[in-house]
């Protein structure tokens, strides 16, 4: 028996990429090994997986990130092989020369290829030696104004981290100074280069896959440039637009990079297009990418599968890759605000359902009644559409979004759809701006009818608990509601209708419930009553009959079209799908307390993070200005800037560096001087 032949597998990461591989392991009979923080001791991946070892803490610095950690883990469970996924330690050289060390199959590429390509200023280099199209690089220091615009990169990371766009000359020595900072942050390494940014580039990547035997796949192209904060949400393959001496350029281009590096295993070499079709060189990622799905979809593979194979001495299992076929579209389901400078949400995932059929595909690291944490990356899941051409499978990926059922944080979901649906994305008017351009109108109100959802909500909370109507006669469970046929709620000789304070909750007479819009926070007010017949039914609202109601499905006939309604009910919040919108709401009281009003102007943090930093100086009694960064918030691998909402002086500061704190955990006062000159508390460099 061969000595690398793997048995046990140890995958050095979490959520949707850690499920992914325990998949393919699963069909390939290997024992899988989970590693898990604290903060995800229950996670779906530790679940899954055949044995776990548990990484003491909860930040990925102690946790994930700790190579020594990991190694040790594999040892203990008795693993002969590791996998990196993506992020944390995958194009870690060190690791991967320590994995080596312990005796253990590495699944990845050779050490020197990561190194080689780990700092994207080598990486360039290297690849102007082998003939790879490339942007040519900008001295900081030397820089003129038929220079700008200015991208300013962090050589060793990805991620958006460390990125910044420069137009003018002026802001250069402090961008530089600030996305080092970041980048040192992030990676341990400030280096930071600069080239040309090239507006409405977009972003086209080729995969590639190599074997220890000569042969170098090139497994075609995709589009991957929709993005937010240099951070991808909607993948496609193959990148549509590209005439055939592109796409022949790209891929010469992409195995020509694998080469120059002596890589094996799955890859992806990554590029700038112009609008004028040139690619340029951006870099090479040395790991499985998390939009690999399109690939796998569009040429029938498992490249999972495939690492393992190379890992363990195999050759690929042919000299030419196979023929690619029709076109796949993934989106990435984040936990996030688009509408609230993508700010990430956190909170318990009480229902996440996605349509199953032919030609759909769904990852996560998540399943209904999980919680999104604080500590790590915001994406939920990713959906996946695989269909004989670009317009079909972007039309299944749309519906299947719309349909799905996702309760919980608020999410980009709606967002997704429109984007999908958005004409310059039909027409593949493709670049890394669109969020720029159109994210206003994207995120703008849409165009569903949430008064008629609440009505819904409303009427299935009417029947819902022990007093429920129950009709014998109704046909569509022993739950529902119908009409004449069911049984009056009260009768001579039962029980009396409630009291509340001096009014009394009389069945028959109009009721009115109030409800708030997620996350939009417009408020509804919706009126009916439940006559003898035991059926609720809507008060004031012509136009609108009922069908059926029991206490999760609702059914409603509007201006003489017949709608359903799936209702869901958590605590105060209630979750409203139909067939082309979902909708949440939250419960209001009748009446408001007063106590639930906070001060003018009191900054409230909008998620449950760490206090990184303050701005320089900042303490009670100091005067700001309007929109002035005081506060910096880490969540979910991001900073976040709180923001003096106007002009006056500070009153009041709770929050101090390394304090965690709650979403609305009151962080400052600020009182409102129209009147005053503010002497503003110096601005730092952005860094989020």
């Amino acid at each position: 028996m061969r000595s690398d032949v793997i048995h046990t597998l140890l995958v050095a990461n979490r959520g949707e990429i850690a499920c992914r591989i325990f998949r393919t392991c699963r069909d390939l009979g290997i024992t899988t090994v989970a590693v898990y923080s604290d903060a995800d001791a229950d996670a779906l991946h530790v679940r899954e997986a055949d044995l776990a070892v548990r990484l003491p803490g909860a930040a990925p610095a102690d946790t994930y990130l700790r190579g020594d950690l990991v190694a040790a883990a594999a040892r203990a469970a008795g693993a002969d092989a590791v996998h990196p996924g993506y992020g944390f330690l995958s194009e870690n050289a060190a690791f991967a020369a320590a994995v080596q060390d312990a005796g253990l199959v590495w699944v990845g590429p050779p050490v020197k290829a990561i190194e080689l390509m780990a700092s994207k200023t080598r990486a360039k280099e290297l690849m102007a030696g082998a003939g790879v199209p490339l942007l040519a690089p900008v001295d900081p220091a030397t820089a003129g104004p038929d220079d700008l615009p200015l991208l300013l990169k962090a050589a060793a990371g990805g991620g958006g981290r460390g990125m910044r766009i420069v137009r003018e000359l002026d802001a250069l020595p402090g961008e530089l100074l600030a996305a080092a900072a970041e980048a040192a942050s992030a990676f341990g390494d400030g280096e930071v280069f600069a080239e040309p940014y090239v507006e409405r580039g977009r972003h086209v990547e080729v995969q590639v896959m190599a074997d220890a035997h000569d042969t170098v796949w090139a497994l075609g192209t995709r589009d991957c440039s929709l993005q937010r904060r240099h951070q991808k949400v909607i993948e496609e393959a193959p990148a549509p637009g590209l005439d055939e001496a592109l796409r022949d350029r790209l891929h010469e281009a992409a195995v020509a990079a694998a080469r120059a590096v002596g890589y094996r295993g799955a890859g992806t070499v990554e590029f700038l297009v112009s609008a004028e079709g040139r690619p340029y060189f951006l870099e090479m990622n040395t790991r499985l990418q998390v939009e690999h799905p399109v690939t796998e979809a569009v040429f029938g593979l498992d490249l999972v599968a495939l690492q393992l194979r190379v890992a363990e001495g195999e050759p690929l299992p042919s000299p030419e890759p196979p023929q690619p076929s029709g076109h796949a579209v993934e989106a990435r389901l984040y936990a996030e605000d688009p509408a609230r400078d993508w700010q990430p949400q956190t909170g318990a995932l009480l229902t996440l359902e996605v349509p199953e059929g032919p030609g759909l595909r769904l990852d996560t690291g998540y399943t209904g009644g999980d919680t999104i944490g604080v500590h790590y990356d915001p994406m939920i899941a990713k959906v996946i559409a695989h269909a004989p051409t670009r317009t079909e499978a972007v039309r299944l990926l749309a519906r299947a979004l719309e349909r799905a059922r996702v309760h919980g944080p608020v999410t980009n979901r709606d967002l997704l759809v429109r984007s999908l649906r958005h004409p310059d994305f039909a027409a593949a008017r493709l670049d890394t701006g669109f969020y720029d351009r159109h994210l206003a109108g994207l995120t703008a109100p849409g165009a569903g009818d949430p008064a008629t959802a609440a009505l819904a909500a409303t009427l299935a909370e009417a029947v819902r608990g022990p007093k429920a109507v129950r009709g014998p006669e109704a046909v569509r469970g022993p739950e529902a509601v119908r009409g004449a046929e069911a049984v009056r709620p009260t009768r001579p000789g039962g029980p009396a209708p409630a009291r509340f304070g001096a009014w009394r909750n009389v069945p028959s007479q109009p009721q009115r419930k109030r409800y708030r819009s997620e996350p939009d926070g417009t408020e509804h007010e919706v009126a009916y009553r439940t006559p003898r017949t035991g059926t609720p039914e809507p008060y004031e609202t012509p136009g609108t009959r009922v069908l059926t109601v029991t206490p999760d499905r609702v059914t409603l006939e509007v201006d003489g079209v017949t709608r359903h309604f799936a209702i869901t009910a958590h605590a105060d919040r209630v979750h409203v799908d139909a067939a082309d919108a979902s909708y949440t709401f939250t419960v209001l009281p009748r009446f408001t307390d007063p106590a639930t009003h906070t001060a003018p102007g009191s900054l409230l943090a909008p998620m449950p993070g760490t206090v990184v930093r303050l701005a320089e100086g900042l303490a009670a009694g100091v005067t700001v200005e309007a929109g002035q960064p005081l506060i910096w918030l880490e969540a979910m691998k991001m900073e976040h800037r709180i923001l003096a909402p106007a002009s006056g002086t500070l009153t009041a500061l709770h929050a101090a560096p390394g304090h965690q704190v709650e979403v609305g955990a009151l962080l400052a006062v600020v009182q409102e001087d129209p009147a005053a000159t503010p002497v503003p508390v110096p601005v730092p460099e952005e860094t989020a």
